[in-house]
């Protein structure tokens, strides 16, 4: 599992991606679960953070799943109509 830090915005966006893509490779598993409970600042770019993640996880042929998101980057996902694309848990 994967953790989100507690701040991605438009400033942090290019090294958490970073810091998450180098973490993919040792993913095993079909699933890749990415644990947002602690993401409590944030804006737009973290979706674009997650979508690249999505898109290289799917890469690899794995799912990904956004475990624990705080309800607004649900809202902000559903606001930009990407919703379906970071499936989400509890």
């Amino acid at each position: 599992m994967l953790v989100l830090p507690e701040t991605i915005t438009h400033a942090s966006a290019v090294a958490c991606l970073a810091s998450l893509s180098r973490t993919l490779d040792n993913a095993s598993g079909t699933e890749l679960v990415l644990d947002a409970g602690g993401l409590s600042r944030f804006d737009s770019a973290a979706l674009a953070v997650l979508l690249e993640v999505r898109r290289n996880v799917l890469k690899m042929g794995k799912k990904l799943v956004l475990k624990n998101a705080p309800q607004r980057l649900q809202d902000l996902a559903a606001l930009y109509g990407i919703a379906e694309l970071l499936p989400s848990t509890a």
